[in-house]
């Protein structure tokens, strides 16, 4: 049970250090964009638990030695979904990094398809990362997405950034295109679209 939460503390400071990574750098704009649907993520992370505890289930059953540790962990996992279905349904954001270690810690028990334990561990590391608005820092000489890995592109990459009506369009010269709806304003301070979009054209000037 340490283990579980000393785990999570650990995901909890990569995720914060992942936010404030790029308001550590000074940008004069961060623009934050809308999180997409997170319907499918969550379905796949109550399926692959649920399948897990199946699994761990028929093991705890079918051996002779009974393993407390294994149906300990199979009450935990479905305690920590049932919290989450409680969470979903009054509007608040869930996670499933806790089940995910969880099911990795009983996977190293199993007798079968111990690998999947760093499967379980890869989930959960990520899935906040997954789950995180994105957000794109913009200074004088690059555009940084701020993923995971992170992404720099200078201006010369790019043909055009306009933001109009809620909407960041980011054109490349390499005939990629983003478009994508962003929160209701631009972090940091009160600024307009238009003095966005001048900035934005006055770095396109210099770097052509």
């Amino acid at each position: 049970m340490i283990l579980v939460f000393s785990f999570d503390l650990v995901i909890l400071v990569l995720g914060s250090y992942a936010k404030r990574m790029l308001s550590s750098i000074k940008y004069p704009y961060i623009v934050v964009l809308k999180s997409g649907s997170t319907w499918q993520f969550n379905a796949f992370g109550f399926l692959l638990n649920l399948v897990s505890c199946i699994f761990f289930t028929r093991e705890f059953v079918f051996t002779p030695q009974k393993n407390i540790f294994l149906i300990a962990g199979i009450l935990l996992i479905i305690g920590l979904l049932v919290y989450n279905i409680i969470r979903m349904r009054n509007g608040h954001k869930i996670f499933f990094n806790r089940p995910y270690l969880v099911a990795a810690l009983l996977w190293i028990k199993m007798p079968y398809m111990e690998w999947l334990f760093v499967a379980f561990i890869i989930l959960a590391l990520l899935e906040r990362q997954v789950k995180f608005p994105l957000e794109i820092g913009f200074s004088e000489t690059q555009v940084v997405f701020n993923t995971l890995v992170k992404k720099r592109y200078s201006w010369t990459e790019l043909s055009n950034v306009v933001l109009k009506d809620g909407l960041l369009t980011i054109d490349f010269f390499n005939n990629h295109l983003l478009q994508r709806e962003i929160e209701d304003d631009l972090e940091e301070e009160e600024v307009s679209e238009e003095e966005f979009n001048a900035f934005c054209r006055l770095q396109l000037q210099k770097n052509p």
